[in-house]
């Protein structure tokens, strides 16, 4: 994979979603065929001999990828999505946001304790969602939960919030 390329498709976005905040836009990397299939494949290369069954997805960037990833490793897909999205019985976890407060679900029968799980976002940025994502999956008491993220903005130390020893893997630093 070309890291230098797939960073120079990202669009900042200046006070999107509010005022300060500098959004990292990564739907210019997916319209591009070539851009997409390169982090498509990097994270299949990455994952295929961890013996991955699910591939969770945080609403609603992230569904992008993991959908893809779960497809080429023969893994199933599942959604974390806003409240009142997912039609059956679910769980959730409220968190903080770098720019206000959120919660996400899931529903209760997604996982089993015999999953092994990549858990994938776009980006890692304060690391409030996914945590509080890992923080779901880890009541369903699978045996490893892998976290991903297509970019990681260093300067906002978003790893410093997972718990010590989470293996936390991203495609590109920004």
């Amino acid at each position: 994979m070309d890291a230098e390329y797939i960073k120079s498709q990202v669009r900042d976005i200046v006070d999107f979603p509010t005022k300060g905040v500098i959004f990292k836009d990564l739907t210019t990397v997916f319209k591009k065929p070539d851009a997409l299939r390169m982090v498509s494949d990097e994270l299949y290369e990455r994952y295929k001999n961890a013996g991955i069954t699910k591939v969770v997805g945080v609403e609603s960037r992230g569904f992008i990828l993991a959908s893809i990833v779960a497809y080429k490793l023969n893994a199933g897909f599942v959604p974390i999505r806003k409240p009142g999205k997912l039609p059956a019985l679910t769980w959730s976890e409220s968190y903080k946001k770098e720019y206000g407060y959120d919660t996400i679900e899931i529903h209760q029968d997604a996982i089993t304790s015999d999953d092994v799980i990549l858990l994938h976002d776009d980006v890692l940025a304060t690391g409030g969602t996914m945590v509080a994502a890992y923080h779901l999956l880890q009541g369903f008491h699978p045996k490893h939960i892998y976290i991903n993220f297509l970019t990681e903005i260093v300067m906002l130390d978003g790893r410093k919030e997972f718990p010590e020893g989470v293996e936390i893997d991203s495609l590109i630093k920004l």
